[in-house]
């Protein structure tokens, strides 16, 4: 079991994945990591950002040996920054629709830094190559995986604590 965080302004009491915005690094989803610094501090810009509630860490347990056992479950881990993990970030920032651009549950892998709309510009542009894309996406700060559960399936893994 590992414990993961989701920062907000308000306790989640129950997991809405109609709430979720569209537009993310893995799709529209649920996320979480397991860093409650990186999470708190995501809490005080969605409270600064909304300019209502307060910092919440929402805390959850995940039992991890999922990720390793046969269940049905469609689960994709990207290990580090790579060419296929910057196609899939692109592939789901581009898409503003309520169809999912991939067939994962799960998602876990590198958080893309905050500038990341500038940098696929300047790539999308032909102004960058790939491997400075990665670069420019690669977050700057400590414990940079997030977990993205994007199905009810999915959720369902999620133990509130």
């Amino acid at each position: 079991m590992i414990t993961l965080y989701h920062g907000s302004n308000v306790d989640i009491q129950e997991i809405d994945l109609c709430r979720s915005k569209r537009g993310k690094d893995f799709g529209c989803g649920f996320y979480l990591n397991a860093n409650k610094q990186q999470a708190f501090d995501m809490a005080l810009r969605t409270t600064r950002m909304l300019m209502k509630g307060e910092p919440i860490i929402n805390t959850y347990l995940f039992d991890d040996t999922i990720l390793q056992s046969n269940t049905d479950l469609n689960i994709k881990v990207f290990d580090d920054y790579s060419p296929e993990w910057a196609e899939f970030v692109l592939m789901n920032r581009n898409n503003n629709t309520d169809t999912p651009t991939h067939p994962y549950d799960i998602v876990i892998g590198p958080i893309a830094d905050d500038t990341v709309g500038v940098q696929i510009r300047r790539f999308v542009n032909g102004y960058i190559p790939m491997n400075t894309l990665i670069e420019e996406l690669r977050f700057r700060g400590n414990h940079a995986i997030q977990y993205f559960f994007g199905t009810e399936r999915a959720i369902q893994f999620l133990k509130k604590q």
